[in-house]
């Protein structure tokens, strides 16, 4: 039976995730990473939130599109057969309408930025929109499908770069922060796919957790090495003043200690040890989104005076 009501409007907005802000906000940390990095930082607020608003839309038109994909798959997955689709809230062409209603929203964010670097924008926005949409498919056919989930995530720093100088000539600090969120991107959603291995092996579908196997924890900290590394150039050849350094260490060292505690947790269950819970890899998820955070922090403290 599908929702009525206030009951459809809260499927409606389950089919968006927007319920879930940490989902919302590990997209908006990049493009907030690529605001802070421009030439001619701090950008203006009524960009911020534009470029706010338009990751919203396309986070949920992503998530629209991949229950849609997964309408067969979720009913069978412990973490997702809740979902609106799966359980029966919203009908297909119910989700279709909200699919178009949220691509409409983005159209119209990207429609009202600045003239200077609109058309390139809805270029990159064109581009953006076939990866968006096949990556749920992804994982029946490419065994590393959070690498396509990573080129989606790097397009939320072109977009706000170009938006707010008009073009992609950002030199070092925009290959830098482009190269920075597409290993943290695969990074996380490594360590999110490893709480649905075992579903994904019995339903018969393909994620980087699998593929790397007892590598995974290895290849995550290699990422999360990257990202740290990629921004601190990145910021240091834009010129960030000591208090981004400070924070920095303080965010560097948090991402060491959650691979450390990765690391350990699955070698314990290897060994014999203790099931490791999904809760643990949802707590390694929200870190990412407040160690993604504090490194916004860092440059927008550091870009500062």
């Amino acid at each position: 039976m599908q929702a009525t009501g206030s009951a459809r409007l809260r499927a409606w907005i389950e089919l968006l995730r927007w319920h879930k802000p940490s989902g919302r906000l590990i997209l908006l940390i990049p493009a907030g990473w690529s605001l802070w990095l421009i030439p001619n930082a701090p950008p203006p607020t009524w960009l911020v939130g534009l470029i706010v608003l338009g990751g919203l839309a396309v986070s949920g038109a992503g998530c629209v599109a991949n229950d849609l994909w997964d309408r067969r798959i979720d009913p069978q997955v412990e973490r997702t057969r809740t979902r609106p689709i799966a359980d029966g809230r919203v009908g297909i062409p119910e989700a279709v309408v909200v699919l178009l209603l949220a691509l409409v929203l983005a159209l119209a964010v990207v429609l009202a930025l600045p003239a200077a670097g609109r058309g390139l924008c809805l270029l990159l926005a064109v581009a953006a929109l076939p990866p968006v949409l096949l990556y749920p498919s992804a994982k029946r056919w490419f065994a590393f499908p959070q690498a396509v989930l990573a080129l989606c995530w790097g397009f939320a720093v072109l977009i706000p770069w170009a938006a707010a100088t008009g073009s992609l000539a950002g030199g070092w600090p925009l290959r830098l922060v482009w190269l920075a969120t597409l290993c943290w991107t695969f990074g996380f959603d490594t360590v999110y796919a490893m709480s649905d291995r075992i579903d994904d092996r019995r339903v018969g579908v393909r994620s980087s957790a699998l593929s790397l196997g007892r590598r995974a924890p290895l290849a995550i900290g290699a990422c999360y090495g990257i990202t740290v590394i990629t921004l601190a150039l990145a910021a240091w050849i834009s010129g960030v003043n000591t208090g981004f350094w400070l924070l920095w260490l303080l965010a560097s060292s948090g991402m060491v200690r959650e691979i450390w505690l990765l690391q350990r947790a699955e070698t314990s269950e290897q060994r014999g040890g203790p099931a490791i819970s999904r809760g643990f890899y949802g707590q390694q998820f929200a870190g990412q989104v407040r160690l993604g955070g504090l490194l916004l922090l860092a440059l927008v403290i550091g870009r500062l005076g």
